[in-house]
């Protein structure tokens, strides 16, 4: 039986994005390239559906998060992706 500290805990990654966001697209195909989704948890967040994070964000998405951590804005690739997560794991 393994101690529930044995078991791995996956990062938290949340992108902001919002439809037609050709940025946002971009973004998300890296994600895939980065052939880790076993390693986290993805939460898309379209900034329309809220007044504050559609202030918040307008001209800066996507943005990604790990763990609470502004990782990306704009731009990442996949490389550089896998290594975020990879670090914001546990």
């Amino acid at each position: 039986m393994k101690a529930e500290s044995d078991i791995p805990v996956k990062a938290h990654v949340r992108l902001y994005t919002r439809p037609g966001c050709h940025l946002c697209e971009e973004a998300k195909q890296e994600m895939l390239a980065a052939d880790c989704a076993d390693q986290y948890v993805l939460e898309e967040i379209n900034i329309d559906s809220d007044p504050a994070l559609q202030e918040r964000y307008r001209y800066e998405i996507p943005v990604i998060t790990i763990n609470g951590i502004e990782a990306f804005k704009y731009r990442l690739t996949a490389d550089e992706f896998k290594k975020a997560v990879t670090r914001g794991q546990g």
